[in-house]
């Protein structure tokens, strides 16, 4: 029987495999959840506490302010440039997030110490980290048409401190209230660290998901951990 005829190479010898490129500048859009722990000194308001005079004859036992937490959503922008060696990609990205973390801290005294309190004196804080810029040296690896990776950045932002000492007289006693103020916002600096994940969906639009650590340092030190998805576009 005769061999049917077959074209040199018309069948593959092996299954192809087709590398996704990721080289190429991109850009996108993010949404963020986070959590934020500032470290306030213990005396951050003892210049407004001393402002704030108790009854006559009494004091107030300020207790020292503690550590302050809080939880909030946020949104923000990314761009970058990635270029690509086989399946090893690298590159350097911009990235931005705004979001609404407001920690807030308090603290209770009253006068008289160790008697019949005829006011209550409380001592505020609020840390609000509401912008972070940075710049990330990102390294990932092609796996199909996911690209996990790792970065770490610096970076700038605004955070805003409102500090508050109210004196408040009990029901019983003929006392007006007593407030002082004061909010002055900062330009800090920090770092940051993290690893992701992109998948190109088609066409150069990928899907975004990662975790970043960030550390702002200033006069109150932070520490925010957040979680966040992206929609970007490789050109």
């Amino acid at each position: 029987m005769p061999d049917l005829p077959v074209l040199r190479g018309s069948l593959p010898e092996g299954l192809s495999t087709v590398r996704t490129v990721w080289q190429g500048y991109y850009i996108g859009g993010q949404a963020s959840y986070g959590s934020v722990t500032s470290k306030p000194s213990p005396s951050l308001n003892s210049d407004l506490q001393s402002t704030v005079l108790p009854a006559a004859g009494g004091t107030y036992p300020w207790q020292p302010l503690g550590s302050a937490s809080a939880n909030d959503t946020g949104w923000g922008a990314f761009f970058g440039y990635n270029s690509q060696w086989d399946d090893v990609v690298v590159g350097i990205e911009g990235n931005y997030i705004h979001s609404g973390l407001n920690a807030v801290t308090s603290s209770t005294g009253y006068s008289p110490a160790g008697g019949i309190p005829t006011m209550t004196a409380t001592s505020n804080a609020t840390i609000r980290s509401t912008d972070f810029g940075s710049a990330r040296l990102r390294a990932g690896y092609v796996i199909g048409c996911f690209l996990p990776y790792a970065f770490i950045g610096g970076g700038m932002g605004s955070q805003t401190v409102d500090r508050s000492v109210d004196a408040t007289p009990k029901p019983y006693v003929a006392l007006p209230n007593l407030q002082t103020s004061v909010t002055k916002t900062n330009l800090v600096y920090g770092y940051s660290a993290g690893v992701g994940v992109d998948v190109m969906l088609m066409a150069g639009l990928f899907l975004r998901a990662e975790y970043e650590y960030q550390r702002v340092t200033s006069t109150i030190e932070s520490n925010i951990n957040s979680a966040r998805v992206g929609l970007g576009y490789k050109f």
